[in-house]
């Protein structure tokens, strides 16, 4: 893997902004197309190899999890567990998930896997595929993902009966936005009826106990862009429990699991010494050099790292109170005092591609930028 200084498209931010980009920048620059990830062929393939590994040992996980009623570790509501179950035991399919990786010579491992609402799609799909069009458009990347995400879609719209697929998000955020109606227009390429709806605007039809929208038709299906761990507090959470095979959700319920990084030291547990894992637990144990991560952290919130027993870095936020995982540090490789990390997408049940975020510190937060990729 090499970092590679180039020269920006003259007026890149038309560019980019005709693909419907609109959040290129904020107060930082977030796309950032001076410089790309050149990667080998091999390398691509252990990506792709590891993903699609993890991906079944996640899947493992949920059953293991479930068999075992350990949902006191992910912090699960005891009222929710039942609706969890059936969302799995339903087979109600996942979309999408982003396995983030620390790549450092040839050592791919873990860090943590966005199973719920991962962001940076639209990006990594739509975004950066143009730039190599204009870049370079003899060499490739490691990047299928809106082919892929089409044939999923296509495949869940055996259940829908014909009724439309609700796509939302909150209000305030143009990324998620963007992100959502990407994924609606796969969806509608796939051949479903669409529509969207604003999370807050969501209504509930107490007397035929249904899910409404601004019209008061009823929402039998919908895509959230909204985490599950938000949704179970909202006051319109409990209404879930009254009908469990309506809505049917996306990404389901049993993504709680996933997307709590308690599924770290799981992982670790079935899978002692994996190649693509670091050490993980509940307590620091006798990590001396270690990450500590809240279980709901988003944006690189509240992360602390240790080396040595010593703490290096720390950053804030609003996590914490639902307690910790303790990981062994994997310090990111830094080109000259860049971070990178790599985004690798399941889409379905497939390896899809991948997108890079680069940060200027070890944790990737939410000043990060996305840098595109190629294969030599």
């Amino acid at each position: 893997m090499k970092r590679i200084t180039i020269c920006p498209r003259n007026n890149w931010q038309h560019a980019v902004e005709k693909l419907g980009f609109g959040f290129h920048t904020g107060q930082l620059p977030y796309w950032d197309e001076s410089v790309y990830y050149s990667f080998s062929l091999s390398e691509i393939l252990q990506i792709e190899q590891a993903t699609q590994e993890l991906w079944e040992m996640c899947l493992n996980a949920v059953q293991y999890a479930i068999d075992k009623r350990l949902f006191d570790l992910f912090q699960i509501p005891e009222a929710y567990v039942a609706y969890l179950v059936s969302s799995w035991e339903d087979d109600i399919p996942s979309i999408y998930g982003r396995f983030d990786f620390c790549y450092h010579g040839d050592r791919l491992k873990l860090l943590e896997f966005n199973a719920d609402t991962p962001t940076s799609l639209f990006e990594a799909s739509i975004v950066q595929w143009f730039w190599l069009q204009d870049f370079d458009s003899s060499k490739d990347q490691f990047n299928s993902l809106h082919e892929k995400l089409i044939k999923t879609w296509q495949d869940t719209r055996c259940l829908f009966g014909g009724k439309s697929l609700y796509f939302s998000c909150a209000k305030d955020s143009l990324e998620d936005l963007t992100n959502t109606e990407y994924l609606r227009d796969c969806a509608i390429q796939a051949g479903i009826t669409t529509r969207f709806i604003f999370v807050d605007e969501i209504g509930w039809d107490a007397t035929n106990k249904k899910f409404v929208d601004l019209q008061s038709e009823p929402l039998s299906h919908f895509f959230k862009l909204y985490p599950w761990e938000f949704m179970i507090h909202e006051p319109f959470g409990i209404h879930f429990l009254e009908n469990y095979s309506e809505p049917r959700v996306f990404e389901p319920a049993w993504k709680m699991i996933l997307s709590n990084k308690a599924i770290l030291p799981l992982l670790w547990e079935l899978y002692p010494g994996h190649p693509y894992l670091l050490p993980a637990y509940r307590e620091a144990k006798d990590l001396s050099s270690f990450v500590r991560k809240p279980f709901l952290s988003r944006e690189g919130a509240n992360i602390e790292l240790f080396r040595e027993g010593q703490s290096i870095f720390k950053t804030t936020g609003p996590y914490g109170q639902e307690g910790y995982i303790y990981q062994e540090l994997c310090e990111l490789p830094c080109y000259e005092k860049n971070y990178p990390v790599i985004g690798s997408w399941i889409i379905g049940a497939e390896a899809g591609g991948i997108g890079i975020r680069e940060s200027d510190t070890l944790v990737t937060d939410n000043t990060s930028r996305f840098i595109p990729h190629l294969i030599e």
